[in-house]
């Protein structure tokens, strides 16, 4: 019984082993069919792969080739762009050119307009000047003197303090001065030493000026001499003042000292211009009796070339190293006795001027009449 039994329970294990087997070779075959499956996905995924592989090498050439097609035309655009800026340029030079010549070309007119007007008022001016009575001596000069004129010295020399200047009649007594160089002064129970110095001017020598016409002012000329300063400018600027007479309000009126001449400025820059085209006007200046003047153009001047010279003063002598030792008046007197002598090298004194030391004074140099040289 037992045999038999285990002879049943063997037969089941074998059958159950078989079961088992046939399920393991099913899920062998399954596994078999899902890695068929598998490896057929993994060709397709290979052969995606390889697929996107070239087209990535594709897109990589032809972004190669795109990025060379942007570089070359960013580098023909740079050309074409660095052509049109040397175009602009050369456009914008030849513009600044022609505006330049053209500028030139505009003050070279106006330069012309304002020569040709100088050269207009200088003809109106070369017939209309100052009355001046001239008589002729027979004697002639040089042409090229003829458009020159003289200067009169009129120096201001600032005196330091503790100096003096003398001035003899003859220049040979200040050479020998000069030539001493110091001096003993007595001064009554005291002497003092002082030194004899040049006196230096610095002088034009050459002096070239550019005239215009004043289209504000007149030169009134040919006054009556009897007649006092103060009247004289009264009845001018009466006279002047009237419209009916050819002028205007008057803005002021000078007397030139050296000349006798009035100078009327107008308010008006239209007035002078038809006064001096008149020329010769008649002024009032006694009730019923006509004086008459002369009226011409007003010069105004611009110094255009000046050369200067170093002179020295050939009569006067500076006198340096003057102690305050007593008063102004009495020193300068016995510095002026002491310089008179010939026993200490002196001559006769013209002129002499002591500024003490802490005082200021200013001399006046002008021409010497007598000999055409410098004097105080």
């Amino acid at each position: 019984m037992l045999s038999e039994m285990s002879s049943d329970e063997d037969f089941s294990i074998v059958t159950g082993d078989d079961l088992k087997l046939q399920k393991v070779q099913e899920e062998i075959e399954k596994l078999k069919a899902q890695h068929d499956a598998l490896l057929k996905d993994q060709k397709l995924l290979s052969d995606a792969r390889n697929s996107n592989v070239q087209f990535t090498h594709q897109f990589q050439q032809r972004a190669v080739n795109i990025r060379k097609d942007l570089e070359e035309e960013k580098v023909k655009k740079a050309e074409a762009e660095k052509k049109e800026q040397e175009r602009l340029e050369d456009v914008k030079k030849e513009y600044d050119r022609l505006e330049m010549e053209l500028r030139s070309v505009d003050q070279k007119l106006k330069d012309l307009e304002e020569t040709n007007q100088s050269l207009r008022q200088q003809t109106e001016v070369s017939t209309a000047v100052p009355e001046k009575k001239v008589v002729f001596h027979g004697e002639t000069a040089d042409e090229a003197q003829a458009s020159g004129f003289d200067l009169k010295p009129h120096i201001v020399y600032p005196m330091e303090g503790g100096t003096a200047l003398i001035t003899f009649e003859d220049e040979e007594v200040a050479e020998k001065i000069l030539a001493l160089k110091e001096h003993e002064v007595m001064l009554g129970d005291c002497k003092i030493v002082v030194q004899a110095e040049p006196v230096r001017f610095l002088v034009p020598d050459v002096v070239e000026m550019d005239t215009q016409v004043c289209p504000r002012r007149i030169l009134v000329s040919n006054l009556p001499n009897k007649e006092s300063k103060e009247r004289i400018r009264d009845k001018l600027e009466i006279h002047f003042s009237k419209s009916k007479n050819g002028g205007g309000e008057v803005d002021e009126i000078d007397m030139l000292e050296d000349s006798g001449n009035v100078v009327i400025a107008f308010l008006d820059s239209n007035i002078a211009k038809g006064l001096t085209d008149k020329q010769t006007h008649e002024v009032e200046m006694e009730k019923g009796k006509k004086h008459k003047v002369k009226v011409t153009p007003f010069l105004n001047g611009d110094i255009t070339h000046l050369q200067t010279r170093n002179v020295i003063c050939d009569k006067t002598v500076l006198l340096t190293g003057i102690p305050a030792v007593m008063d102004q008046d009495n020193l300068q007197d016995l510095l002026e006795i002491h310089f008179q002598k010939t026993a200490n090298s002196g001559g006769e004194v013209d002129a002499i001027i002591y500024n003490p030391e802490g005082q200021k004074t200013l001399a006046v140099f002008e021409q010497d009449s007598s000999e055409d040289e410098q004097n105080q």
